[in-house]
C-alpha cells in the first residue's frame, strides 16, 4: 500500500511511501485481536474489590432467638447474610486478573490491528518533525492541518520529540508512542493513525521480529 507524505502544514512532499504488505496487507485475524485486548483490559484492573463474609462481620455470635416455636425460620447469628448489616454471601475478593499470551499471538494481534486501519483509509503519513518549544496551541494547529480535529488519533514516532511529547499531553483525544509501546487495544480505539515518515521504515522489522 502506497501514501503520500505530507507535512505538518497539511501539504503534499511530493514524497511516497510503502507500507510493508507483511504488516498492513495480512488477512486480520479478529480472535488474536480480540484477545490480546482483552488481556490488556484485565492487566489494567486493579483487583482490589472486596466485601466482609460473615466471619469478618463485627457482631454478637449469641442465638437471637430460639430454634422452634417462633413461626419463622431459624437463626442462629446476627452476621447471618440474610439479615441486614449481616455479611456478604459469595462476596468478591480480591484477586489478580492477569494472564499471558505468548509473542506470536500478541505480534498478530497487532499487525491485524494495523491491517484493518489501511483498509479503512485511517492512516496518514506525515515527515519527521520537533516542535522548538512545548506549545499546545501549535499541536492543536497541526492536527487541524492534518484533518484529525475531533478523531481519536494515534500518533507513532521512531522517537519521540520531548516538545512534541509535552505538547501533545493535554490534548483531547491524542495518544503518542513509540513502535514499542504500541498495543492492539490503542490501535483499535483510535479513528486515524498518523505515522511519522522515519518510523515506516521500521515498522516490518519490529512487527516481524
Amino acid at each position: 500500500m502506497e501514501l503520500n507524505v505530507v507535512n505538518i502544514q497539511g501539504q503534499e512532499t511530493g514524497r511516497k511511501v510503502q507500507l510493508p504488505d507483511s504488516v498492513f496487507g495480512i488477512e486480520p485475524n479478529d480472535h488474536a485481536i480480540y484477545l490480546d485486548v482483552k488481556q490488556y483490559l484485565a492487566n489494567n484492573r486493579q483487583g482490589t474489590h472486596k466485601a466482609k463474609e460473615r466471619a469478618e462481620i463485627a457482631g454478637s455470635t449469641r442465638k437471637i432467638k430460639r430454634q422452634k416455636g417462633t413461626g419463622t425460620a431459624r437463626a442462629g447469628s446476627i452476621k447471618s447474610p440474610v439479615f441486614r448489616g449481616g455479611g456478604r454471601a459469595f462476596g468478591p475478593k480480591p484477586r489478580d486478573y492477569r494472564f499471558k499470551l505468548n509473542k506470536k499471538l500478541k505480534q498478530l494481534a497487532r499487525k491485524s490491528a494495523l491491517a484493518y486501519k489501511a483498509r479503512n483509509n485511517a492512516i496518514v503519513v506525515v515527515e519527521d518533525f520537533k516542535l522548538e518549544a512545548p506549545k499546545t496551541k501549535e499541536f492543536v494547529s497541526i492536527r487541524k492541518n492534518l484533518n484529525l480535529d475531533g478523531k481519536k488519533t494515534l500518533m507513532i514516532f521512531r522517537e519521540i520529540d520531548r516538545n512534541v511529547y509535552l505538547s501533545s499531553r493535554n490534548v483531547p483525544k491524542t495518544q503518542v508512542f513509540t513502535l514499542s509501546g504500541l498495543n492492539t487495544y490503542n490501535i483499535m480505539n483510535a479513528q486515524s493513525l498518523v505515522l511519522a515518515e522515519s518510523s515506516v521504515e521500521e515498522i516490518a522489522q519490529h512487527f516481524n521480529a
